[in-house]
């Protein structure tokens, strides 16, 4: 909004309608001791001029993937992102769109969200998607309660194979006493101890595909255990490798979730990021968030709507799923935008260069001497490496050389200095991949 300077006259009859002759008057309630004695230490004042060259300075400051070869994970992915998804939710139509209560002045948002659901669904062989939820962890800690409202059992069971920011979103929602964790084996749930510790007490069992460490879970297996046991299976997945990795839906997953960053997001510093949720149609009521549906009017004309609003405003307190005050709208058009552009041949690609790319680089890496890769499994664009030294030694040596190396675990497991979480997207190219294991080699014990 414009800046409307008050004249002093102006503020003269402000404080005469409210019954006060000075502003200090309206500052009584607070404490002398609290009230600021002098000015505030803020700097001259500058010119629009000025101002733009201090924040293109500032902004100089930043080290992106722009500028350095980007090899980091661990959920945020340096994937290319077409010209035309930025052009598309540029566009004031979608960014500058509220939430589109009013379905007749809503309709091209309405729509762009059917669609992104529809191309999710086909993504995941899932028959019902929202319209988005915050992120990837807000999705699973979602997910979980969803599933203990469906079977009314107390606790949820995770694999310690999912990313520990999401086991801690999951804990800050249910609380710690409500979740318990399967054990890891070689870098992968322990399908062999996974029947014993199932109980009647677990309403679902999560894991993730690929998991934190970039490999791949049995997921069948794990599958026939879970529903066994009579719970819900929820499937933590990375949409950029359904190209490739069998969907949820054909391996029988009740709750779909994942973070949506990989399909036309950039990274920006951890956010705004994209809650991917899809869902079996039996239980479409207890599904949180927004569902947009498609309609005809009374002319017989085809239209969008939001068909389900589970937030506890637009329904009866007592049916609401969850408090999701808003969700990722924009980003989940962009999502859309992405998608339709690449198609399925062009996801599929996108996967297959991932694998190949980062099996290039894994097997360059185990071959350099006092390197080796950490688990001998199969793995999608994502692998663990033990490192001579520790990890994020090498990680701030390698800044010099404009490369981000990787993650290293030490930031999640505190026992585990010495290995690296690399990533490799269809962005590297060979002769990057090779710069970095050059550089690599100056690493001894």
């Amino acid at each position: 909004m414009p800046f409307i300077p008050n004249t002093d006259k102006d503020r003269e009859e402000m404080l005469k309608a409210i019954g006060v002759s000075s502003f200090e008057e309206l500052l009584k309630p607070i404490p002398k001791s609290l009230r600021l004695k002098k000015p505030l230490d803020l700097p001259p004042s500058l010119s629009e001029f000025e101002i733009k060259k201090l924040t293109r300075a500032i902004s100089k400051k930043n080290i992106t993937t722009n500028d350095y070869i980007s090899f980091l994970g661990a959920g945020s992915y340096d994937h290319y992102i077409p010209a035309v998804v930025d052009y598309v939710v540029s566009r004031p139509e979608f960014y500058t769109a509220y939430t589109p209560y009013q379905a007749e002045v809503s309709q091209g948002t309405l729509q762009a969200l059917y669609e992104y659901q529809s191309m999710i669904c086909e993504l995941t062989h899932m028959e019902v998607s929202n319209a988005s939820m915050y992120d990837g962890a807000t999705s699973l800690a979602e997910a979980c309660l969803m599933s203990i409202s469906i079977n009314e059992r107390k606790k949820v069971m995770l694999s310690e194979t999912i990313h520990p920011y999401y086991k801690r979103v999951v804990e800050t929602y249910l609380g710690k006493e409500r979740v318990e964790y399967a054990p890891i084996k070689d870098g992968v749930t322990d399908t062999s101890m996974l029947e014993s510790i199932l109980d009647d007490k677990i309403s679902a069992f999560a894991v993730q595909q690929p998991n934190f460490f970039g490999l791949l879970e049995d997921m069948d297996e794990i599958e026939k255990l879970v529903h066994k046991n009579k719970s819900l299976y929820i499937a933590v997945v990375l949409p950029i490798s359904l190209g490739i990795l069998k969907p949820p839906g054909d391996y029988n997953a009740d709750i779909v979730v994942g973070e949506g960053q990989s399909l036309g997001l950039p990274q920006s510093f951890g956010g705004p990021y994209l809650g991917i949720f899809a869902t079996k149609r039996k239980f479409i009521r207890r599904m949180p968030g927004r569902l947009i549906g498609r309609t005809t009017d009374v002319e017989g004309k085809q239209g969008f709507v939001m068909t389900l609003q589970t937030r506890e405003q637009h329904i009866r307190r007592e049916r609401a799923t969850s408090n999701i005050c808003t969700n990722e709208s924009l980003c989940a058009i962009a999502a859309a935008v992405y998608l339709a552009i690449m198609g399925k041949e062009g996801i599929r690609e996108v996967g297959e260069l991932c694998i190949l790319k980062a099996h290039y680089l894994s097997d360059k890496i185990k071959a350099i001497d006092g390197f080796d890769l950490r688990y001998n499994r199969p793995f999608f664009n994502e692998f663990v490496v033990n490192t001579p030294i520790p990890a994020n030694q090498i990680a701030e040596d390698l800044l010099k050389d404009k490369i981000f190396a990787g993650v290293p675990l030490s930031k999640f497991y505190k026992n585990r200095k010495n290995e690296f979480l690399i990533a490799v997207t269809e962005k590297r190219t060979k002769e990057e991949m090779d710069y970095f294991v050059d550089r690599l080699k100056r690493y001894k014990y």
